[in-house]
């Protein structure tokens, strides 16, 4: 009758390389490519260019407007008077420039 006192050597290999696998998967759950820091990192950028994406959609529907009211169809004199004020930097007869 042997008894034995230490473990077998095969089992303690088995339960290493185990470990070691499921270390190694856990860090690559968590810091990876497709990690839970990653995909955090996506989400931040994602909101971010949304918010940028409803600035820039603002801008375009303004500019649109704007270049719509000074189309041959629909021509807004005030804002054309605007234009011509702002951009040539012409004025009426009738008016008085104070600096």
């Amino acid at each position: 009758m042997t008894s034995r006192t230490r473990p077998a050597f095969g089992v303690m290999i088995f339960f290493a390389v185990a470990f070691s696998l499921g270390a190694y998967f856990t860090f690559a759950a968590v810091q990876g490519n497709y990690g839970l820091f990653r995909r955090a990192e996506v989400q931040a950028d994602a909101a971010k260019l949304r918010a940028e994406l409803d600035v820039l959609q603002t801008r375009v529907a303004r500019m649109e407007n704007l270049t719509r009211r000074l189309s041959d169809e629909y021509l807004d004199l005030d804002l054309l008077d605007q234009q011509a004020r702002d951009v040539l930097g012409l004025m009426r007869a009738d008016e008085i420039v104070v600096r």
